[in-house]
Formats: structure tokens, sequence, C-alpha cells
């Protein structure tokens, strides 16, 4: 088994299929509904992400490769979306303008918005999430 299949069976980890092009398009319409906004329509986020706004919030985030989401465990990532920037998905006391879409969002919606997400992201860094996440995927 070669490199092609683990970072395919990556893809597919955990119910987000980022090969899956129903599971995708409905991402896609999930994410210009509700992400877009902070994270850019074309998941760029917000200029300057890394320094904190004048409410020493952090901005959005890019989602592409030049952000960091894709160091992040599918685990971290659904119960960011799901609970908003919270323990155990954020330090105690963290203050964030991410919300919880827990009651706006079913978990398949969460799913198929990151998966939609993951479909953007090179082989390199699918591949170095194999590589570096694959213990940390475990429940």
């Amino acid at each position: 088994m070669g490199v092609a299949y683990y970072i395919q069976t990556s893809r597919v980890a955990s119910g987000i299929d980022a090969g899956g092009k129903d599971q995708i398009a409905l991402g896609r319409m999930v994410y210009e509904k509700n992400c877009a906004a902070c994270h850019g329509a074309r998941l760029e986020g917000q200029p300057n992400w890394q320094r904190r706004l004048p409410s020493g919030r952090m901005p959005a985030p890019p989602h592409e490769d030049t952000g960091h989401t894709w160091h992040h465990p599918d685990r971290v990532l659904f119960g960011i979306v799901k609970y908003g920037v919270v323990p155990p998905y954020g330090p105690p006391g963290y203050q964030s303008d991410m919300p919880a879409f827990q009651l706006v969002l079913s978990d398949d919606e969460i799913r198929a918005v990151l998966a939609y997400i993951k479909s953007h992201w090179s082989d390199k860094v699918v591949q170095w999430r194999v590589e570096t996440l694959k213990n940390l995927e475990q429940p």
C-alpha cells in the first residue's frame, strides 16, 4: 500500500469524505451560508489572521494550506465547529468569535463542511496529516 492509499483513507476518516462529491457539494452550500463571511469565500481567512484584533481575539484563520486548520485532527475540527473553541477544543477561558453551530447545523452538515474544506488541501498537506496525526485520530 502506497502513499496514495493512505492519502485517500485520510480523506475519508471520521465520515468526512473529501473525495465524496455529494458530501462536498453539501459542504460548499453550508460553508457559503455559515462560514464564508468570516473565513472567506475562497477559504482565505481574514487579513492579518495571525495578529490579535483590538478586542484581543484572533481573526478567522484561512482553511486552505496557508492556515492551520489542517494541523488539527478531524475530531477536533468537528468539535470546534459543533461546540466552539472551548475545552477540550481550546484552552480554558479562550475568547473567540467562532460560534458553536450545534443548534444550527446537523452532524452530517458539519462533516460535509469539513469535507469541503479538506477537499481544498494539497496532497502535501494530506500526506503530512496521514503521517503526523495518525495516532491522534483514534477515539
